[in-house]
């Protein structure tokens, strides 16, 4: 029953499955709709209510954790007996450039996602315009490692199968850990790569990065590209490192710009427009505004998506005529921008409460809105803090009508909200500052104190592995101490800020340390344990005090977080 028009769910890991089955959405004529085995089920509950999708493509593994839904199931691994007796021959399906091929999720101001509809004809030109402006050929070597829940995959999947050139599908989460990445880029021979900036940073910071010299051209989008950072690169290799920039309502970029290894701007700009796309940058008037002034960046032309996903009125908000050309339209983007003498773009920020963090797109409301939806909480405000790109973080004020603690109100985010949409830390107050006409006064906030996160009494590292693993967390959370029991995720870290940690305690503990297990041991002293174990199970055995119980408690959840990863 899939042909043009309609939305098929595929939730899978990524791998080769994942790939054959997007191609077989398309071929079939039907538009992607991606689910991430990794969200909580409650949005994905919402995800497939609001796709309305008739078919979902999963595995057994994951049949399990899936929420109710109405869709014919499809599983990659167990069906396949079945599926091979269907027809090899080509469908006719009657497909045009104006159908869609995908929508993608992104977060919503509103408190629930939105699904951006991405057509054909964007796709179309987005990978025709990158094949011609960095020709790809039958020896490049593509490292497909983003999510396929955001839209830089797509051009990850699809353009090197249109020009012959080889993928190399990276394993569930290891676009996480920086040991594995340079590994695979060094045996797999990888020459292209995307790194959102922060995670480039990490990577730069990584040891054995001198074995990636088959590196031919590093991609850079998600979020601002700091001009420290290109430097930091062009000082480790030898290769194109190029800044795009696009949101998930255009067929992934609309602006590029390649980088230089001196340059007397000091500032990476997003570039110009790539082909058959419109910029213009416009006050609150619709009209252009002069060189090197601020104004908000509009999008025009065959790269535009469609509009939301049952979202007319949100539709009809963004996407307006184009007063300049009235057969198209214009995307309002709310990113701050302005043009440089030389016509190329520098982006300035945002106009809203949109905050970009580690590449992860996130509509501060969203949060909001699911935190005032806890019984207990009256008010909330969520800010992003202001450091610096490679450690930007979230945190979360609230009022609440009754005592409730911080860990239970981030486990009860936790259920709602994607980990990277989750605040690093929680702060309560007894009402929230008002601007003179009653307005939330963001700036009047109290900045962040660890105390605040604190939920045990401090006691100092003992042995010399707590120390180190003190030390480490001390340098890069930026903290005067920390205790044996308080939790990494308290502190303020997060997914990539333990990147950041576990490369630093393989270097100077000398040992194989998973991500995974940075996870499964949140704290210095049940991670210590952990590490001790790796290198002399006999003294782990005599130095633990914890009870049996809980070591079989802690390695259930271990064997559980493996298999979902």
């Amino acid at each position: 029953g899939v042909g043009a028009e309609v939305l098929v769910g595929i939730c899978v890991e990524r791998s080769v499955e994942m790939l054959v089955a997007l191609l077989g959405i398309l071929k079939a004529g039907g538009a992607y709709v991606p689910l991430d085995p990794n969200y909580p089920q409650e949005r994905i509950s919402y995800m497939l209510e609001d796709s309305d999708v008739g078919v979902l493509l999963t595995q057994n593994s994951l049949l399990e954790s899936l929420p109710e839904h109405n869709a014919r199931v499809v599983c990659l691994d167990g069906d396949w007996d079945e599926i091979e007796q269907y027809s090899q021959e080509n469908l006719d399906i009657g497909v045009d450039s104006d159908n869609l091929a995908y929508v993608i999720y992104t977060s919503g101001s509103t408190g629930k996602p939105k699904g951006a509809m991405n057509s054909h004809q964007g796709i179309h030109n987005r990978l025709l315009w990158m094949q011609d402006t960095y020709q790809l050929n039958s020896s490049d070597r593509i490292l497909q490692k983003t999510p396929f829940s955001f839209d830089v995959s797509v051009w990850e999947f699809f353009w090197p199968l249109l020009t012959g050139a080889s993928i190399v599908v990276a394993k569930p989460e290891g676009h996480k850990d920086t040991t594995y990445l340079v590994n695979l880029i060094s045996s797999q021979q990888i020459t292209t790569i995307h790194f959102v900036p922060s995670m480039l940073q990490v990577f730069l910071q990584s040891a054995n990065k001198e074995n990636c010299n088959s590196l031919k051209r590093v991609f850079c989008s998600g979020e601002g590209l700091p001009f420290e950072l290109t430097q930091l690169f062009f000082s480790k290799f030898e290769c194109e490192l190029h800044n795009l920039y696009g949101p998930t309502e255009a067929a992934i970029d609309v602006t590029f710009w390649q980088c230089k290894p001196q340059s007397n701007l000091q500032i990476v700009p997003i570039g110009r427009p790539i082909a058959n796309t419109q910029i213009y940058i416009l006050d609150s008037q619709l009209q252009p505004v002069p060189i090197g002034v601020p104004g908000e960046l509009h999008i025009s032309g065959d790269g535009l998506a469609r509009g939301y996903l049952n979202r007319p009125q949100l539709t009809s908000e963004k996407f307006i005529l184009n007063p300049f050309d009235k057969s198209k339209r214009l995307y309002k983007t709310g990113d701050l921008a302005r043009y440089l003498p030389d016509g190329n773009i520098e982006y300035l920020g945002r106009i809203d409460n949109q905050v970009k963090i580690r590449g992860f797109r996130i509509e501060l409301g969203e949060i909001e809105a699911v935190l005032t939806t806890h019984p207990q909480v009256n008010q909330a405000v969520v800010i992003a803090t202001e450091e610096n790109t490679d450690n930007k973080s979230l945190v979360a004020y609230f009022v609440a009508n009754e005592e409730i603690t911080t860990q239970q109100l981030r486990h009860y985010v936790k259920t709602k909200l994607p980990e990277y949409m989750v605040p690093s830390t929680f702060v309560t107050l007894e009402s929230l500052p008002l601007t003179p006409n009653g307005k939330i006064d963001r700036k009047a906030l109290p900045v962040q104190d660890i105390n605040l996160t604190r939920f045990h009494e401090y006691v100092a590292p003992q042995t010399e592995t707590e120390k180190h693993i003190a030390a480490v967390l001390q340098e890069v959370l930026q903290l005067e101490k920390v205790s044996i029991y308080d939790n990494f995720f308290e502190l303020g870290s997060n997914s990539l800020t333990l990147v950041t940690i576990n490369c630093k305690l393989r270097q100077i503990l000398s040992i194989e340390l998973p991500l995974v297990d940075m996870f499964t041991y949140p704290n210095i002293k049940t991670l210590s344990q952990h590490i001790v174990n790796i290198d002399n199970p006999e003294s782990f055995r005599k130095e633990q005090v914890s009870s049996r119980s809980q070591i079989k408690s802690s390695m259930k959840k271990r064997r559980k977080l493996r298999q979902k990863l």
